[in-house]
């Protein structure tokens, strides 16, 4: 049995009822394997990188806010671990508050940051006068409601089983301003056996630069233009070095098995400081990567094969 067939314990960003658990019952775990909470994306990291748990289920980007720095920055940073599977999750946000409460009561919200962003012209039409408490998840700002007496907001924005797992009163369903926002989360686990390419794949990688200078960015995505390979994330985010010194989080379609992606590798490490591999695995959509003639596994097999005709008859 492989470590990936072995059960064992599953980690999440929690409480119980985060969007995050809701993405780790979507992925396949061996059976007889458990599943634990933690309150940040930090420690439920660092927890894998101690081998309390042999995965953690993060969130890495929002349809509306983009990348979650907590994720992208944990990941950039520390011991490697890569990602094995990703999970796309529509999301549905309800304002919920204990019994008794009239939306009219409603002074003070509680929720997480990147839930706060999708529900604000909600909160702006409906409670103008009403305040933002910041909260480490959606599930944890619910679950304060419900059992915390002194709880420094009146209501919630969580997903509707939080809201309902917890007891709680819901004053408004459906708030999202953008009806159709979806969260990516990652499985992540220690490096070990690579999932095996399927042709709907993507690869994750953090660029660092040598320098700052012109043209630097622009170098990095050469790397990638010039074969063929279509980003479908880029964002920097600063190193903490100095004022100025960024990195560059990647997400692109293929897999390091992929002729294409492994020259595109071969090249940023030739022109970047540092690459931190961090995993290629399949599509949550699961679409198929279209490859030219020019850039398919065969067209580098045959150029190869030409050079080295060429420098064997150079002998």
């Amino acid at each position: 049995m492989s470590d990936d067939e072995r059960p064992g314990t599953y980690g999440y960003l929690g409480p119980a009822g985060t969007f995050t658990q809701m993405a780790l019952h979507q992925v396949r775990m061996p059976e007889g394997s458990s599943e634990r909470p933690f309150g940040s994306v930090d420690a439920a990291l660092k927890a894998l990188r101690e081998g309390e748990i042999v995965a953690a289920m993060v969130p890495i980007e929002n349809s509306v806010e983009g990348g979650v720095s907590a994720t992208l920055d944990a990941l950039a940073h520390g011991e490697p671990l890569v990602v094995v599977a990703e999970v796309l999750v529509p999301i549905t946000f309800v304002l919920a508050a204990p019994a008794g409460t009239r939306l009219a009561d409603v002074k003070r919200i509680g929720t997480h940051p990147h839930a706060w962003a999708q529900v604000r012209g909600f909160v702006a039409e409906h409670l103008p006068e009403a305040t933002y408490v910041p909260a480490l998840s959606t599930a944890a700002a619910a679950e304060s409601l419900a059992t915390d007496p002194e709880a420094p907001f009146d209501a919630s924005v969580s997903a509707p089983v939080a809201a309902t797992t917890n007891g709680l009163t819901l004053l408004a369903e459906d708030i999202g301003d953008m009806k159709h926002a979806v969260t990516r989360f990652v499985l992540v686990a220690r490096p070990g056996a690579l999932p095996a390419p399927t042709g709907a794949d993507k690869t994750t990688v953090v660029l660092f630069q040598h320098h700052d200078r012109s043209g630097a960015l622009l170098e990095l995505l050469e790397q990638f233009a010039v074969r063929g390979i279509n980003l479908t994330r880029l964002e920097s985010r600063p190193t903490g070095e100095s004022m100025g010194s960024y990195c560059f989080s990647v997400d692109f379609e293929g897999h390091i098995l992929d002729e294409r992606v492994g020259e595109a590798l071969v090249g940023l490490k030739r022109v970047c400081l540092g690459v931190r591999f961090l995993g290629s695995y399949p599509r949550a959509d699961e679409i198929e990567v279209r490859v030219a003639p020019d850039i398919s596994d065969a067209a580098f097999h045959e150029a190869r094969a030409w050079l080295e005709d060429l420098r064997n008859h150079a002998d």
